[in-house]
């Protein structure tokens, strides 16, 4: 059983719902995962990211980038980076915003230097996005994310009402994609 660690910042309770459907797709896909805020790392949650074959960033984008806390969580993992702590452990990421475009992607970048700067695994969604005449705003992938889990939350919704039930719905798939490609890739390993 594969053992992936969600460690995400949520700066409204938006990102946290959705980290929660990620973790739900990887524990219905079978792994061993949990969810670490950034503001409750501790030693402990350190030795979890350094033990688990997977790792699962997850931050709204503010400004076009990662909020403030991921990034001082990111920061403050150099000294991963520096003993190559988490080299070859699969990577993947999520976000949210609150405009369709928001320039997530920008985030979705970040964390994918990020996982490169610690020589880890990248896996994307594996999934074509919703776009034909027929889709709706609650199909799989509608805002087409391929290199990350992409989710959108109206500045004016509550967590109770964003992020909507599409994007959820595409967390779990997302979630149980990396999944698999983290059972695949530690048992070839």
């Amino acid at each position: 059983m594969s053992k992936i660690v969600i460690v995400y910042h949520s700066g409204y309770g938006h990102t946290k719902k959705l980290a929660e459907a990620v973790l739900a797709g990887t524990l219905d896909a079978g792994a061993d995962a949990r969810l670490i805020a950034v503001g409750d790392l501790d030693d402990a949650g350190w030795a979890e990211l350094n033990a688990a074959d997977g790792i699962i960033f997850g931050a709204p984008t503010y400004m076009g980038g990662p909020s403030a806390d991921f990034k001082k969580f990111a920061d403050a993992s150099s000294k991963q980076w520096f003993t190559q702590d988490w080299k070859d452990k699969i990577a993947a990421g999520f976000t949210n915003s609150a405009t369709m475009n928001g320039d997530k992607f920008s985030t979705i970048q970040y964390f994918v230097t990020l996982a490169m700067q610690h020589s880890m695994i990248w896996a994307g969604t594996g999934m074509m996005p919703a776009n034909t005449k027929a889709a709706t705003r609650n199909d799989l992938n509608y805002v087409g994310g391929f290199t990350g889990l992409l989710a959108q939350s109206p500045a004016d919704a509550s967590p109770e009402e964003a992020p909507p039930q599409g994007d959820l719905d595409t967390a779990k798939v997302f979630g149980a994609r990396v999944a698999a490609v983290t059972a695949r890739w530690t048992a070839n390993r």
